[in-house]
């Protein structure tokens, strides 16, 4: 397909997350008419109702528990009243207004960049009629029709609901129904222990609540580093979350005064409230991509290529909808690729392999490029250095104990081609690993690198420079 004019095209996107307005900002750039589609307003779900929302609970949690370190810091908390030890409580409604407003004030800076570059925002529900046409339907039912040159779709993805776990919003929830609370949970059962689960998990636990974690796994965060989750799961049982491994969900139901979880090994887990974290679904049935031929996984994701495109001509996809990695930095960067190709810019296809993720438990997990599992799939030939952040300076200073970096090295060349971080912050301190991964700069050059001392950071280099190659 040849690239349209930049200058003359028509660009719609489905969708106002990552992918959508990321995308719609540099086809706004090149010179290209926008209009993105959103129902429920822009930045999506990931700016209102998942992951700034998430993180934002999750460091109010962790400001909770920095006050219990604070002890062991030398600094006490005196009682000013006589009533007893003072002690930090969370006012849930009170935290759940920041989230909220919070979220509302990212979505509205979002719109306001969108603005100022040009591109409409149509208030409704969008359905493809043609690869070139789009029939947007308001609240009131009125419909318009937009033409286009260029397609994008992004309507991301909604929690999975299962017929034997339906959500009531009240005491069984998603991860999108939780900031509706008004009380924190006296004992909150949360259902899956992916990346998800384990942060809400852990989030509620530092705000107070009593935690059990439902696992189908061995362990926590299946998919992470084992040695990373192996740290988080130790942590999540030395502050007192009871982690229930093997254990599958088999029904969720609400009681006079809670829910009852049943297992399908026959036990039952009581709470208060309950909060699923099943995975998620892709949003693609019912906007028209199957009538004008545009390819669905079995699962219902788009199947697009490295540059985006769908199986139609002008049709794009990005974001959690693809399946291709559901994470916001990358539905950017699909989306911003595939505006970039339709309209004729310089582009690079996705490349995952430099990609760095973040786990927002406490330690945090961050990792890029190769992991544990493709030395163990012999899929690569690394050397494997990994070094406890207990022995480092500043993090004693920081009374930091849990944690490590981890480096992998291609044997031979000694470049780094990924890495592990589990620290506080962890999502900060990958950045220079991803550097080395993205440029393939090798252990030497990190190595002859200063660091400031004493630093966290220091790690990564000192890790370095233990993979010098010595043959």
């Amino acid at each position: 397909m040849a690239p349209v004019s930049a200058r003359s095209s028509r660009v719609v996107i489905l969708g106002g997350g990552p992918g959508g307005y990321e995308a719609a900002l540099v086809a706004a750039h090149l010179g290209a008419r926008v209009t993105v589609v959103e129902r429920s307003g822009i930045g999506g779900a990931s700016v209102l109702t998942d992951c700034v929302p998430s993180k934002t609970l999750i460091s109010t949690a962790e400001y909770m528990n920095d006050i219990g370190v604070a002890s062991d810091l030398g600094v006490q908390l005196e009682d000013d009243h006589g009533d007893g030890a003072p002690e930090a409580v969370a006012d849930l409604p009170g935290v759940n207004r920041r989230v909220l407003a919070l979220a509302e004030a990212q979505s509205r800076d979002i719109r306001s960049r969108l603005d100022e570059v040009g591109v409409e925002v149509v208030t409704g529900a969008g359905t493809l009629t043609s690869p070139t046409s789009v029939r947007v339907t308001g609240d009131d039912g009125e419909a318009r029709d937009l033409d286009a040159d260029v397609v994008l779709v992004a309507t991301g993805a909604a929690p999975r609901v299962m017929d034997t776990a339906v959500p009531d919003g009240e005491r069984i929830l998603t991860w999108q129904q939780i900031y509706d609370l008004t009380e924190l949970p006296e004992r909150l059962v949360v259902v899956g222990s992916g990346v998800t689960g384990a942060e809400l998990a852990q989030a509620y636990l530092g705000l107070g609540s009593e935690v059990v974690l439902v696992s189908s796994r061995d362990r926590v965060l299946p998919g992470e580093d084992g040695d990373a989750a192996e740290v988080i799961e130790e942590v999540f049982r030395k502050r007192g979350m009871e982690v229930l491994g093997r254990s599958r969900m088999a029904s969720v139901e609400r009681t006079d005064d809670g829910v009852l979880v049943r297992l399908e090994d026959g036990r039952e887990v009581t709470g208060s409230h309950a909060l699923l974290a099943v995975g998620s679904v892709p949003q693609t049935r019912g906007i028209g991509l199957e009538e004008v031929g545009v390819e669905l996984a079995p699962s219902g994701h788009v199947v697009v290529d490295k540059v985006s495109r769908t199986s139609v001509r002008g049709v794009y996809a990005a974001g959690d909808c693809t399946g291709v990695l559901p994470l916001a930095s990358v539905a950017a960067m699909q989306g911003r690729i595939a505006m970039s190709h339709a309209l004729g810019d310089a582009v690079a296809p996705l490349d995952l392999d430099v990609v760095s993720a973040n786990v927002f438990t406490d330690p945090e997990i961050a990792t890029v490029g190769v992991s544990e599992k493709d030395l163990a799939e012999e899929r690569v030939d690394a050397d494997v250095l990994t070094l406890a952040l207990s022995r480092n300076p500043r993090a004693k200073m920081l009374g930091i104990r849990d944690g490590f970096v981890k480096l992998f090295a291609q044997k031979g060349s000694g470049a780094v081609i990924g890495g592990v971080v589990v620290a506080p912050r962890a999502s900060e301190l990958v950045f220079p690993v991803t550097l080395a991964v993205q440029h393939r700069l090798n252990v030497d050059q990190v190595a002859s690198t200063f660091t400031v001392y004493p630093s966290l950071s220091g790690s990564i280099a000192e890790a370095a420079r233990r993979l010098h190659p010595t043959d």
